[in-house]
């Protein structure tokens, strides 16, 4: 199986979850309870230097890079963010840093997201993809 078959499948999973939902609410309280089973971060990573800036809610993010693969940890003070980044970590974590630059992260427009979320939630969600694909540029600066 090719990389982006992957990414492609990890995109679809999560498409195909949000189509048997119903309502955006229903959709709303997927995303919170992706949230509530995001593994909590230590709080050693709850840093100023590691918080997202332009998101609205403070979201931590933190990466290692392991075997020529980037893994990511997060956390957030809003319950629909850390949905979200978890939607993220979901689709991207475990990648090579050429993977993740590479990720067009189409299953969020598949699924409605960037249509239902508020313009402050959105540029939050772009910051997040924004700060993955530089922890990815980072790693791959570093080990080439």
């Amino acid at each position: 199986m090719s990389e982006s078959n992957t990414i492609a499948a990890r995109e679809a999973e999560i498409v195909e979850a949000f189509s048997l939902l119903d309502s955006w609410e229903e959709k709303y309280e997927y995303i919170i309870e992706l949230g509530k089973q995001l593994p909590p971060l230590d709080s050693k990573y709850k840093l100023e230097e590691n918080i997202i800036k332009g998101c609205q809610s403070t979201v931590w993010l933190v990466a290692n890079f392991e075997n020529g693969k980037v893994y990511f940890k997060a956390d957030s003070d809003a319950v629909i963010v850390k949905g979200l980044v978890s939607l993220l970590i979901k689709v991207l974590s475990g990648l090579t840093p050429d993977e993740i630059l590479q990720a067009k992260l189409g299953f969020l427009q598949d699924i409605g997201m960037m249509s239902h979320l508020a313009q402050t939630r959105s540029n939050g969600l772009r910051a997040m993809i924004q700060q993955m694909k530089n922890y990815a540029l980072a790693f791959q600066s570093i080990h080439s």
